[in-house]
């Protein structure tokens, strides 16, 4: 009888989901995530990409291809980091849970093994922090 390892799919390899649940509008949440700087916090320096389905990018953190772009709502693309032999997929959703309340979720999966998954918790982690910091420090500015 194999044991099931933390994080392993049966056909997509290793996977990572993290959420948060921030104080802002979905519309903040979604500037966040999707803007230029947004896009940078996550994917890495020197990312310039337009979000629609077909278009490459490049960044310090590695490349890949925009899959699918619901405004306010979802991203779905590929990430390639360098020494990876095969692109991962990363989804983003943006839920609105009221008026000023908003979950960010990051979704990664085709992972090769448990210790990149790790790495990517991390990652992922580390983005919520900066977004909340970022959040607590434009709410004390008001």
């Amino acid at each position: 009888m194999s044991q099931k390892i933390v994080g392993q799919t049966k056909t997509a390899g290793f996977q990572i989901g993290v959420r948060r649940t921030f104080p802002i509008p979905q519309e903040k949440a979604w500037e966040l995530v999707a803007s230029a700087d947004g896009l940078e916090s996550w994917l890495g320096a020197g990312i310039s990409v337009t979000l629609q389905p077909g278009q490459k990018y490049v960044s310090t953190a590695g490349a890949g291809e925009i899959r699918i772009v619901k405004p306010l709502q979802q991203l779905r693309l590929t990430w390639q980091k360098e020494a990876w032999q095969r692109p991962s997929t990363v989804q983003v959703r943006v839920i609105a849970k009221a008026v000023d309340k908003t979950t960010i979720s990051f979704h990664q999966e085709n992972l090769s093994d448990g210790k990149v998954r790790e790495e990517m918790k991390e990652h992922w982690e580390a983005v919520l922090d900066r977004i909340r910091e970022k959040i607590e420090s434009d709410l004390s500015n008001e």
